[in-house]
């Protein structure tokens, strides 16, 4: 059944967005020169939503992606999660946020080549916890980890490593280890940017269905207008600017 047609529009005004941003700048240094990457953006995610930020490469979108996930801080403005800011919070709280709240996917995979794909993806849960709370729970994360993995279509290959793996293949391992620790938040970074045509397809497809079977909420940038319209709404952004499409046109 073919995916609906996503609005687009540059944000989606509500009295209660579960994640917001309001009028992020951020600039970043070479030598004496500050280049503006992001000006002024503001936008809203609904819980549950799937929403595409689409831009080309320099547009700024993996940078504002950054500073929803607090992986950056913004130079000016602000990031709110249920309505309260976060971005300013002692680092110990948003290191614990990042690391139960938001859940992240990049276009390189980033997983350990000397672990197995069950190791890979049991390493968000061994970050999260203590030594001792890991190994009286071992057992749990285990069944956590390889129902995940299955839930990904991997079953088969708990005791592969990364090498033995085919793109398509890592790239779902990277979700399942992003999505064991049952983040609120899937953030995306062009997850198939570094994938065939048709693996894309078979990525979008799965975060497709987990945003309709879980209600994850996935925010998704992508340089791809194809890819972006497997999401319900897409933003545009272009040199910094949140901007509509007929002034992206």
């Amino acid at each position: 059944m073919p995916a609906a047609t996503p609005s687009i529009v540059p944000m989606q005004k509500s009295a209660s967005p579960y994640l917001a941003a309001q009028a992020l700048d951020k600039a970043y240094r070479k030598g004496q020169c500050a280049v503006p990457v992001l000006r002024g953006v503001d936008i809203t995610v609904q819980k549950g939503e799937f929403l595409s930020i689409v831009g080309q490469s320099g547009s700024g979108k993996s940078t504002l992606l950054h500073l929803l996930g607090l992986l950056d801080v913004p130079d000016m403005g602000r990031v709110s999660l249920n309505g309260k800011r976060i971005d300013d919070l002692p680092a110990s709280t948003r290191d614990e946020l990042r690391n139960r709240v938001f859940g992240f996917v990049f276009q390189f995979y980033h997983l350990l080549p000397e672990l197995t794909l069950l190791e890979n993806v049991l390493s968000t849960l061994m970050i999260r916890h203590s030594v001792f709370e890991y190994w009286r729970m071992r057992g749990q994360f285990r069944d956590a980890a390889c129902s995940m993995i299955e839930k990904v279509g991997l079953a088969h290959r708990l005791k592969h490593r990364p090498s033995e793996l085919s793109g398509g293949e890592m790239q779902r391992a990277a979700i399942a280890r992003a999505l064991v620790g049952q983040p609120e938040v899937l953030l995306a970074d062009e997850p198939t940017g570094n994938l065939d045509v048709q693996t894309g397809r078979e990525i979008m497809s799965l975060l497709t269905k987990l945003n309709a079977d879980e209600k994850l909420t996935i925010v998704m940038v992508t340089h791809d207008d194809a890819i972006a319209r497997r999401a319900e709404r897409i933003v545009n952004l272009r040199e910094g600017r949140l901007q509509s499409l007929e002034d992206a046109a």
